[in-house]
């Protein structure tokens, strides 16, 4: 495995080795390699990734950036932290899905309900990847540069989330994504809202459940 990455550092000359670090230690949180709670050294690091512990650092301090090292650990969420992460999500992605419903063209809707599909027939993969598009293509209907920021900033924890809830199969999470297509798509703006912040508050809960039984 340290051989691996080395090749990979060794061969791919035309960016940082920082940034290299970065994507590598970011895949292998996102990818659940690096367990939350996991604590993060920097000298092990270095020596399995071939460079020095500068790069390291620099890389870590771009994941606690991110929310994902908290206090040299993977991020291991308390409740609060949930609360927190999703009070503005249900604030802002409730107002996205308003905008939605007033802005998005017709093809654009229809594309929502592509990801729907995906979600009924697709693989965990692509289930994951038509959920993370689903909400995305409706934040930014917000046409708000400011929110679509604040939402790409906290992506890396959304998407550590989403996986949960995807893989832990949630209950009605399609049919709720369905529900606000169908809001969307007949320009009811004010029910798209309620859908997506009820869709939310869904999430939170299911999270925390899974949460409080690990």
């Amino acid at each position: 495995m340290k051989t691996e990455v080395k090749l990979v550092l060794e061969g791919n000359n035309s960016r940082p080795a920082y940034h290299q670090c970065y994507e590598i230690l970011r895949d292998k949180i996102l990818t659940g390699e690096l367990s939350s709670g996991t604590k993060i050294v920097e000298e092990k690091l270095a020596a399995e990734l071939g460079v020095s512990r500068t790069p390291i650092r620099d890389s870590i301090r771009k994941l606690e950036n991110e929310g994902l090292i908290v206090k040299k650990k993977v991020v291991k969420p308390t409740e609060k932290d949930l609360r927190n992460i999703f009070s503005v999500r249900i604030l802002l992605e409730g107002y996205s899905a308003r905008c939605a419903a007033i802005f998005l063209k017709e093809n654009e809707i229809d594309k929502l309900y592509q990801y729907v599909e995906v979600g009924r027939k697709g693989t965990k993969e692509e289930i994951m990847s038509a959920n993370e598009d689903f909400h995305n293509d409706i934040v930014r209907a917000s046409n708000n540069p400011l929110m679509i920021d604040i939402i790409d900033r906290m992506q890396a924890i959304i998407y550590l989330l989403r996986k949960t809830v995807v893989i832990y199969n949630r209950p009605h999470l399609i049919d709720e994504h369905e529900e606000i297509y169908e809001a969307i798509k007949i320009r009811d703006g004010e029910k798209a809202e309620e859908l997506m912040k009820k869709h939310l508050e869904n999430d939170l809960n299911f999270y925390l459940h899974v949460m409080s039984n690990d």
